[in-house]
């Protein structure tokens, strides 16, 4: 350690503390116990609380706008600056789904069409009340974020992990930093991560299969805003206990049967040869992963950087993510509130909710399948069940199924990690049967 002067130990101590802090303390409030990203999301939401359905309405209608531009201009147009490049040039399908989300989001704001569009219950509930809460969330977890990645605490942790992917989920040690990075950051970073990491010839197919569909988890982030949906901010804690077990056992069971244990263990490339994971003879695993989250934080330099950075995670969540919401949640809504559809879908889980005691099984049931195509759809249709235990599975659950076509998914599809779009249905249903019995046993011993 002679190498780093008083500087660098600090650099990687105080940042990687004060993230830690927002992101992870629990603090009691008037409400509850909630954690300090929370309770700014909370204050931010009051003090706009009549602007922000304007606010949200603009943000996916200049997404649209610039994506189209984009789309119609080329990709070369934004090559100058490659974050919008990568924001806004999307493919055919994703550019459609943006478009038709502005459409949505202008005719909610000023209730134009059918009211089955701008109902309370359809576009009037996404538009005046999740896409506040995220609004609210990504401003303040997208600009603290740089905290916990950036200062070496990934580095740290990926390295202690190393004895533990081995013999537990037969991954390389530093496919836990991906982990990682999903649970504070996003599940998007995860994937991206995998395969960057995958095309460089770091994993096996077999490793990047399992860790994009199991690793690439839901932030502490997006977990809020699902439970804060559902009222039950106060009880984050228990909550994200619960899911960090459930999708535990999962992570355990998922890489050790087909399709992933189907996958082979053969590189991108023949020249290919995985990582050199032992650790210096004159370290130890603390020593060495303190060096390297020492080197870490010595190429953070920029104040400035640092708050570009928090910038950019904030426009890549705002605009990522809320015209997906409002495109696929609008329809699955209005599918929900005026259709059969999800009680047609949901109607086998029925009797096994019905045996776990679950109160309001019928209702339950719909938001089973759903997530599939959004994570949000289960706790905005779920979250006017009166039973808070009911509410609290619905919630965990969405969370642990871990895929759904509107983010996770998707981009799976589009990278090069290799699974297919029937891998990633039977793996969300795997998910689902293998979660839903440990989450209700959970919740029933907190309720």
């Amino acid at each position: 350690m002679k190498n780093y002067t008083m500087i660098d130990h600090l650099k990687f101590i105080i940042p990687s503390l004060i993230g830690i802090f927002l992101f992870m303390v629990p603090i009691n409030t008037a409400d509850g116990v909630t954690i300090p990203i929370a309770i700014l999301a909370n204050w931010i939401q009051a003090l706009l609380a009549d602007q922000l359905s304007a606010i949200m309405m603009v943000i996916i209608v200049i997404t649209a706008i610039m994506t189209l531009f984009a789309k119609i201009a080329g990709k070369k147009a934004l090559a100058r600056t490659p974050f919008f490049q990568q924001l806004f040039y999307n493919s055919n399908f994703w550019t459609i789904t943006r478009v038709v989300a502005a459409i949505f989001a202008i005719m909610v704001y000023f209730q134009l069409g059918p009211e089955a569009v701008y109902g309370e219950n359809t576009g009037g509930m996404l538009l005046n009340s999740l896409l506040h809460v995220l609004f609210a969330v990504f401003l303040f977890a997208g600009l603290f974020l740089p905290l916990l990645m950036n200062f070496g605490l990934l580095e740290l942790f990926g390295t202690l992990m190393t004895k533990i992917m081995r013999p537990l989920f037969r991954l390389p040690g530093r496919s836990s930093v991906d982990a990682l990075a999903s649970w504070v950051g996003d599940g998007t970073i995860g994937v991206l991560l995998t395969s960057k990491q995958y095309e460089e010839g770091y994993y096996t197919k077999r490793e990047a299969a399992v860790i994009g569909t199991t690793f690439s988890i839901v932030s502490i982030t997006f977990s809020l805003v699902v439970l804060t949906e559902v009222g039950l901010e106060h009880m984050f804690v228990p909550f994200y206990v619960t899911v960090a077990f459930a999708g535990f056992i999962a992570a355990l069971i998922m890489p050790r049967i087909p399709p992933l244990s189907r996958k082979t263990d053969t590189y991108v490339s023949d020249a290919s040869t995985g990582i050199d994971e032992t650790i210096p003879a004159e370290d130890n695993v603390f020593t060495f992963g303190y060096k390297k989250s020492l080197n870490r934080a010595k190429k953070e330099t920029s104040v400035y950087q640092f708050f570009k950075e928090g910038a950019q995670n904030i426009l890549d969540m705002w605009m990522g993510v809320a015209p997906v919401v409002m495109a696929f949640g609008l329809v699955a809504l209005i599918i929900a509130e005026y259709t059969p559809v999800f009680q047609w879908l949901g109607a086998p889980f029925i009797p096994l909710l019905e045996l776990m005691q679950v109160p309001f099984a019928a209702e339950a049931s719909e938001t089973i399948l759903i997530g599939f195509a959004d994570m949000f759809l289960p706790a905005i249709i779920g979250s006017t069940i009166e039973a808070e235990i009911t509410r609290f599975i619905i919630a965990a659950l969405s969370v642990t199924q871990l895929i759904y076509m509107s983010e996770v998914g998707g981009l799976l599809l589009g990278s090069k990690v290799p699974v297919s779009f029937k891998d990633l249905f039977i793996i969300f249903l795997l998910r689902t049967i293998i979660t839903l019995p440990i989450i209700t046993l959970i919740a029933h011993l907190i309720f």
